[in-house]
């Protein structure tokens, strides 16, 4: 596109993949595009990690959108899109604006509904303290057998894999009397979607920690102390934590399935609509997940940027399945092509950098450099090639994160707090989340450090 003026980009979502969908457009049209972003909430927040809150790991993050958008030469406004005129390129929102765009592109993510009637229902942070409840119930002895089920339909079920291995391994760990925890899911092989290697890595975490594993089976509903399973089998149990469904949010203007979600071809655009484009979990693609949020997203503002008139030209979707299981033991990272392409790796070290649990191209650099990393590092996510042997590498990754931490805590008493903080992110990328303790410890260093 020639044109005088920039080109007028809006983006609906302050999500994974809208703030990615900010970062791919600034790096690759620049001045040439005018983003305004639309959202209800002025912060996005950082869920990806939301399994170790019931286990009081970790710290939700949250990025101010506001900030974001002024850093990168774009608006922001806090509010909601309500309708869109695509014949005359007009979004209308719930507080009565009305903004024109030369592109729209929506990234407004789901509904996260409850499927499995009973059970309690892991959307997010946001229902951390239900399964909190649940974790201090077992460590009372009042919860001795405890489920993790993945409902029909759901196509990214790492939460519930993580859930069960933390919940192990936490009463485990307090010397209580083991709580027994199995997993329901519908797949054939645990995490197949990662493939053959990566399955059987699994399976065998899953036997190590005790946890008995129902496959191809689908939980039904929970009722008087029993899971009822598709095979009308009944599996006892003190309570039980599902994963939810997804259904996308009604969007007059747009045309949408039975279950409100959007058809968009290899190029990210709207079927049926010119210049409107989606992104993440709102689309038809299966796989709800972080990282391929931002992959479409990617390949949504690359069109962009060329219709805008950047020197780049738009590049189809590849989807690559990138995961980190979270484990007591530190984190798993998984790697598969969805659409053949390379070989599927799995490792106890990262398989790319910045290793971000969310492996977004641009926003993973950009929260690695926000972390205080040197912005000399890569400009976008790089994957990284296993070295033979190291996927039963604990040891020695485990004196390297215990080495970053002894080292934070010895900068950290000598009024040091600036490295403190740096060595306490080289932890944090190796594992994916620090302790409580080191939580705090971080907060107070930050304080002092100014």
């Amino acid at each position: 596109m020639s044109s005088e003026r920039p080109l007028r980009v809006v983006i609906a979502g302050g999500g994974v993949a809208g703030v990615e969908a900010l970062l791919a457009l600034h790096q690759l049209a620049g001045e040439r595009v005018r983003v305004s972003m639309l959202a209800p909430d002025d912060s996005f927040h950082f869920r990806p990690l939301s399994v170790t809150a019931p286990f009081d790991l970790g710290a939700e993050r949250e990025l101010d959108l506001l900030g974001l958008a002024l850093e990168h030469g774009a608006t922001f406004m806090r509010d909601a899109l309500a309708s869109v005129d695509a014949e005359r390129r007009r979004v209308s929102t719930a507080e009565g604006r009305e903004l024109e765009y030369d592109a729209l592109l929506l990234a407004l993510g789901t509904q996260r509904v409850a499927a499995v009637p009973g059970a309690v229902t892991f959307r997010d942070s946001a229902d951390e303290g239900e399964v909190a409840r649940l974790i201090d119930a077992a460590r009372r002895g009042e919860i001795r057998r405890l489920a993790f089920a993945v409902p029909v339909g759901v196509a990214w079920p790492l939460g519930a894999y993580e859930l069960a291995l933390l919940a192990r391994e936490e009463i485990r760990g307090e010397g209580i009397d083991p709580l027994e925890v199995a997993l329901v899911t519908p797949e054939s092989r645990p995490l197949e979607i990662f493939g053959n290697e990566a399955s059987t890595a699994v399976a065998e975490m899953l036997a190590a920690a005790g946890i008995e594993t129902h496959l191809a089976t689908a939980p039904i509903e929970y009722v008087d102390g029993e899971l009822v399973l598709s095979a009308e089998e009944r599996l006892d149990c003190d309570a039980v934590v599902a994963l939810p469904t997804q259904r996308g949010y009604p969007l007059p203007g747009i045309p949408q399935d039975a279950e409100g979600f959007v058809a968009v071809d290899r190029f990210g655009a709207v079927h049926g609509l010119e210049r409107v484009y989606a992104a993440g979990d709102m689309t038809w693609f299966p796989v709800k997940q972080g990282g391929i949020a931002t992959q479409m997203a990617d390949v949504a503002a690359r069109s962009i940027a060329a219709l805008a008139g950047a020197p780049v030209d738009p590049e189809p979707f590849r989807p690559v399945l990138r995961g980190a299981l979270l484990t007591s033991s530190g984190p798993r990272y998984l790697r598969t092509p969805l659409r053949g392409g390379e070989r599927p790796a799995v490792a106890r070290n990262p398989l790319w950098w910045p290793p971000a649990k969310v492996a977004g191209r641009y926003l993973a650099p950009y929260l690695h450099a926000r972390a205080g990393y040197p912005r000399r590092g890569p400009r976008a996510l790089e994957d990284v090639e296993p070295r033979p042997g190291e996927e039963g590498s604990d040891e020695a990754h485990d004196d390297v994160v215990g080495l970053a931490l002894a080292t934070a805590e010895v900068e950290g008493k000598a009024g040091n707090y600036r490295s403190a903080l740096r060595w306490l992110e080289v932890a944090e990328d190796l594992e994916l989340y620090l302790p409580r303790e080191y939580e705090l410890k971080r907060e107070a260093w930050r304080a002092k450090s100014g």
